[in-house]
């Protein structure tokens, strides 16, 4: 018993309790949500998102232990191996529902752009580190085309929700670099005068979708009814909700993808604004602790590093409740610890274990 005793001990030391917590909360929800949504296809679904769990819970604790400067070591490594095989993915990839997102290794396939949503941070935070002390314009020029050549990759794929937060996760970075504000507006400026240009470089699906947002009604039985139904499941919870497994939209399969993309909408029906009140509050005392964590940090790396993790969870989240909710176009954006899946939730108990990374390394630098 001792011995067990130690090795918890040993496991959860210097780990940031408060962080720790708020993850397993809304891993818990997602859990109840899941099972709400699936449960009329028994467990299986929610046994393996306790796998996906466990697992991603382990890697957490093993890259919470790793120091930020082993981490630091993969940054370039990680980075270089997710653009070759982005482009493995555009030569050789694997087509599935229209979208060439996937790229076989033998015994398993894999998908490239979900390395880069942690490989992005990692390099632009290692590239900024390394020229602390004579940053110039230059530096910012060329951490945007370290930034560009994976986005392209994933939009040519297509997978507009994916690039969106592999660019949210590198601009954080850059912005909390010191990108001058002139540039910012400047970059605002041409992006606003390139929106005609960019609305014809569009898929025709992304075009719809956008068209949607702005009219679901326009085609209620085809690209409007993931919004239509996601907001009558969000507006029939009320103030309390309908209570737990009892939601009608849900169970009488009128939410799409309702354990996926648009778990939201399940979980509002059955919880309400009360419940939703309370999954705001978990989200912005994560997103608190990490900008926390990212000021105390004691290097230029873990800063960066951290600060744009965090807000990339932001991105997440808002994404995700924007779009349900029909303020945002449907992009295909999980909610964040919550939605079933394993490959993002890995992504994101990687970033959670880089969190931790940076708060035991600042504990045992105190010591």
């Amino acid at each position: 018993m001792k011995l067990i005793k130690r090795i918890i001990q040993n496991i959860f030391a210097h780990l940031d309790m408060p962080l720790f917590l708020i993850v397993m909360a809304l891993m818990g929800i997602g859990l109840m949500t899941i099972y709400s949504a699936t449960s009329s296809d028994g467990f299986w679904k929610l046994d393996k998102q306790l796998i996906n769990i466990a697992a991603s819970t382990a890697v957490m604790l093993l890259v919470a232990r790793t120091p930020p400067q082993t981490l630091m070591r993969f940054a370039v490594p990680l980075y270089v191996i997710g653009v070759v095989l982005l482009l493995g993915v555009a030569l050789f990839g694997i087509v599935v529902n229209g979208s060439r997102r996937w790229i076989s290794l033998g015994l398993m396939r894999i998908q490239p752009s979900e390395i880069m949503k942690i490989a992005m941070p990692l390099m632009l935070a290692w590239y900024f580190h390394k020229h602390e002390s004579m940053l110039r314009a230059r530096h910012f020029a060329i951490a945007t085309a370290i930034l560009l050549v994976p986005i392209i990759f994933v939009l040519k794929q297509p997978d507009l929700g994916t690039s969106l937060l592999i660019g949210a996760g590198g601009f954080f970075v850059i912005f909390f670099a010191g990108l001058p504000w002139k540039i910012m507006l400047g970059l605002g400026a041409a992006a606003g005068a390139a929106m005609p240009f960019a609305w014809n470089m569009l898929h025709d699906y992304q075009r719809r979708r956008v068209l949607t947002l702005l009219d679901p009604t326009s085609d209620p039985l085809g690209a409007g009814y993931h919004i239509i139904q996601s907001t009558i499941a969000i507006g029939s919870g009320g103030g309390l909700g309908k209570g737990y497994l009892n939601g009608t939209q849900t169970h009488l399969e009128f939410i799409p993808e309702k354990h996926t993309d648009f778990i939201f909408a399940v979980f509002s029906e059955e919880w309400g604004l009360l419940g939703n009140g309370i999954l705001l509050i978990l989200f912005t005392l994560l997103i608190g602790r990490g900008l926390m964590i990212a000021a105390a940090a004691p290097t230029m790396f873990s800063r960066l590093l951290a600060a744009a993790l965090t807000l990339v969870f932001f991105i997440y989240a808002f994404v995700n409740m924007g779009m349900v909710s029909g303020i945002l176009p449907v992009v295909g954006v999980p909610l964040p610890f919550i939605s079933y899946g394993g490959t993002a939730l890995l992504t994101l108990m990687l970033g959670v274990g880089i969190l931790m990374s940076i708060h035991t390394h600042r504990m045992l630098v105190k010591k």
